[in-house]
């Protein structure tokens, strides 16, 4: 060793060993697995929990699919990806007996030759359909040999609906009974419809779109109020298409309204697994 470097030493250690303590104390102040994740989530398991688990009751995971798709300029890339987390931890803790997949962050978004869709934007992913299929088939099949008899789907985008439900149907078909999997579609479907319904019964039918809109960012804000950015979505002018928000107007969004639509997706999801369940002891 150098001179010079053994003459440093003791004060660099010193000095790291403070700026680790530092660290430390904020990262169990931040840290990820903790709490429902450090519960449910497969990622903060050993393999031997999981393999524990398994021989123990816990007999279904959750594979939540997000997303990285703009979401207009005032809400970040990864709302679906932090949205199908976060509620797949409460719909798994309330349900019981089931862990939850690291999410799926690449998706169809839209083609990149020539950039379509969501594609047509900085900071979206996109990935082909069969790849994205061929994905979940093989995460599927990782979880049932390693035990799972239920795989389930949860996903929070629209636009690879179908693709799940395929992927769903095939396994299905070829796995015969040695285990199941639940392509769970009302999770989605209570947004369109059942919430954006309560949203426009509440006199906010003006402000519901399609896409980066009013209920969108509500619920970004009812799970994560950091993907959003609130100060400058409350000076903005009515952002449009060309913003990438489609339909309706963001800027009065609010957690409260958000929580409506949040609370629907895991009541609904936790019902439909149980009863899922049940048909499949």
């Amino acid at each position: 060793m150098p001179i010079i470097a053994r003459l440093f030493r003791p004060v660099c250690t010193l000095l790291g060993s403070a700026m680790i303590a530092a660290s430390s104390a904020s990262a169990q102040e931040t840290a990820h697995c903790s709490g429902t994740a450090r519960q449910v989530e497969f990622a903060c398991q050993t393999w031997t929990e999981i393999d524990h688990a398994v021989r123990s009751g816990t007999d279904t995971v959750i594979i939540p699919i997000g997303g990285t798709e703009q979401s207009g300029p005032y809400m970040a890339v990864g709302k679906h990806n932090v949205r199908a987390q976060v509620l797949a931890d409460e719909i798994a803790r309330q349900a019981g007996n089931t862990l939850v997949a690291p999410v799926v962050a690449y998706v169809p978004e839209g083609s990149t030759e020539p950039r379509t869709s969501h594609m047509r934007f900085a900071g979206t992913i996109s990935v082909p359909p069969t790849v994205f299929e061929g994905l979940l088939k093989g995460a599927a099949e990782s979880f049932r040999v390693q035990g799972f008899q239920k795989i389930v789907f949860i996903g929070d985008h629209g636009g690879y609906q179908a693709a799940m439900a395929h992927v769903a149907q095939d396994l299905n078909r070829r796995w015969k009974g040695q285990a199941a999997v639940l392509d769970l579609r009302d999770y989605y479907e209570v947004i369109p419809h059942q919430y954006v319904d309560t949203l426009k019964a509440q006199g906010h039918a003006a402000e519901v779109g399609m896409h980066a809109e009013l209920s969108d960012t509500s619920l970004m804000l009812a799970v994560d109020p950091s993907l959003v950015r609130q100060d400058a979505l409350r000076t903005a002018p009515k952002p449009g298409a060309a913003d990438g928000v489609y339909g309706g107007d963001p800027r009065q969004a609010t957690p409260g309204l958000g929580r409506i639509g949040t609370d629907m997706q895991i009541r609904t999801a936790v019902t439909a697994l149980q009863s899922f369940n049940r048909s499949h002891p």
